[in-house]
């Protein structure tokens, strides 16, 4: 065997090795995107039954165990009987009744908690063996810190509702949801930049301009929805186009100073969330015009044909949503879509900038 050839086969081995290292980090990765998806709908439920309040108590390892005996579920009862909620809301609620709202909150932390091992532990074994290229190793390190950050992130939203407010904060709301949003973005962007891509160029300019604006109004929507969900805002003026029997209704700016409407007035907020998604809607269907132009019968131009139909469903899942005045089944689907188009929208972003270029068999490995 010449030398040429020798080399020819380490190549091909080390190229071997690389795919099924990556295959390998897709795999857990689309593991982690799940167990977040699945989260941030918790999340969802926990907020539309008013349960969010139900753990007065941050015991980031003891509170796995939830009560196991009359006793416990009583002393758990009482401190949630100190709580502005239960003495405005719900002075009536049973024990059995406080049950139902407690295991919501219950799951939602045990959720997060356990996206902590799921990412953490690969991420320690994969680094260790060799299998996380280079690149990826700090910021993937700094998606299992801004995880650890988001868990006090919940507790400082949850603190919100146990002194004054009968709920939680509508701004600590958001801020936690956008940042479980982040978290689950940044996943979904290096699997997606370690998954192989089509052989078609990229188009450049406005195209690739408008998949990025695609994805961070996505984000944005995603944050107004959370204003809407923290206010409560859905439960009213359920109608649509009118709002309030006009497409652009009055008291939209009644608060001083004005700009606080955009984040108390209820009226105000659903308004912004619904003028928000138009917005959306109509850069999604112009982003579809310049890719089946400027890049046509490309994997691009088909993934922004797609993200337009989502954005479509999306649209009309919310308007259900309002009509029918948030039924909880209802409101969770819309959420989920709102995820699912925020994940396409990076994967569709992440698409004009292509596969990670292969590093070399030593980075790999060291």
């Amino acid at each position: 065997m010449s030398a040429t050839d020798a080399v020819i086969i380490d190549v091909l081995k080390q190229t071997k090795r690389r795919e099924r290292d990556r295959k390998a980090v897709r795999i857990w990765l689309a593991f982690v995107v799940f167990t977040l998806f699945c989260l941030v709908l918790v999340g969802g439920a926990t907020r539309l039954t008013d349960s969010g309040l139900s753990i007065t108590e941050w015991k980031p390892i003891h509170g796995v165990i939830p009560p196991l005996s009359a006793e416990e579920w009583e002393e758990e009862f009482r401190l949630y009987q100190r709580i502005p909620q239960y003495q405005e809301v719900n002075k009536e609620m049973t024990v059995d009744e406080f049950k139902s709202i407690f295991w919501w909150e219950w799951a939602h932390r045990f959720l997060a908690r356990s996206i902590g091992v799921v990412f953490a532990v690969p991420l320690i074994f994969f680094w260790l063996t060799g299998r996380i290229e280079r690149r990826l190793r700090w910021p993937l390190t700094g998606v299992l810190a801004l995880g650890g950050f988001q868990g006090f992130i919940g507790w400082w939203m949850v603190s919100s509702g146990l002194t004054k407010l009968v709920s939680v904060s509508q701004y600590r709301l958001a801020t936690h949801l956008v940042i479980a949003c982040l978290i689950f973005s940044a996943c979904v962007w290096i699997m997606r930049g370690l998954s192989p891509h089509s052989d078609d160029v990229a188009p450049e300019g406005r195209a690739k301009a408008g998949a990025v604006l695609l994805a961070a109004m996505s984000l944005f929507q995603i944050y107004l929805g959370a204003l809407v969900a923290g206010l409560d805002a859905g439960f009213s003026y359920n109608t649509w186009p009118l709002m309030d029997g006009a497409l652009v209704p009055g008291d939209l700016l009644i608060q001083q100073p004005w700009w606080i409407n955009l984040f108390e007035n209820p009226k105000t907020v659903q308004f912004v969330h619904r003028v928000g998604a138009y917005a959306l809607l109509a850069l999604a269907l112009w982003h579809m015009v310049v890719m089946l132009k400027t890049a046509p019968r490309t994997t691009h131009a088909r993934r922004a044909v797609v993200l337009f139909g989502l954005i479509c469903l999306q649209a009309v899942l919310g308007i259900a949503t309002l009509l029918m005045q948030v039924p909880l089944d209802l409101a969770l689907t819309h959420q989920a879509g709102a995820l699912v188009v925020l994940g396409f929208a990076i994967a569709h972003w992440r698409g004009f900038i292509g596969e990670y270029a292969p590093e070399t068999a030593v980075a790999v490995r060291n």
